[in-house]
């Protein structure tokens, strides 16, 4: 069974940084593409940044560009999303997504992580 788990979430102040991890297991090879959603409150879940295994090509919303940082660690199985300069408008639950393969129709969701940005 292919599980994401997600951690690192918390309440930070404004202008401050978290580290979220998604682990995933119960897959023998590395998925096409890692991304990183999010969704706050009344709003839909919207994409905040992925990467492709093959390479590492990496794209960001506008809303994050130069502040969040997406990762890989193959060997780990892992997928980091380094948050800086940290913004009330970031609160949100966090969720990873896999997507086994370009031609797949489906994916895999972890469980969500909160992050809250508050003084």
């Amino acid at each position: 069974e292919v599980q994401l788990v997600e951690s690192g979430g918390g309440l930070v102040q404004p202008g401050g940084s978290l580290r979220l991890s998604c682990v995933a297991s119960g897959f023998t090879r590395s998925m096409y593409a890692m991304s990183w959603y999010r969704q706050a409150p009344g709003k839909e879940r919207e994409l905040v940044a992925r990467i492709i295994s093959a390479g590492g090509s990496t794209n960001y919303a506008a809303s994050v560009k130069g502040r969040f940082t997406i990762s890989k660690d193959n060997a780990k199985n892992t997928v980091y999303l380094q948050m800086n300069s940290l913004k009330p408008e970031d609160t949100a639950v966090y969720y990873c997504k896999g997507r086994p393969d370009l031609w797949s129709n489906f994916d895999y969701w972890g469980q969500g992580t909160q992050v809250t940005v508050s003084s």
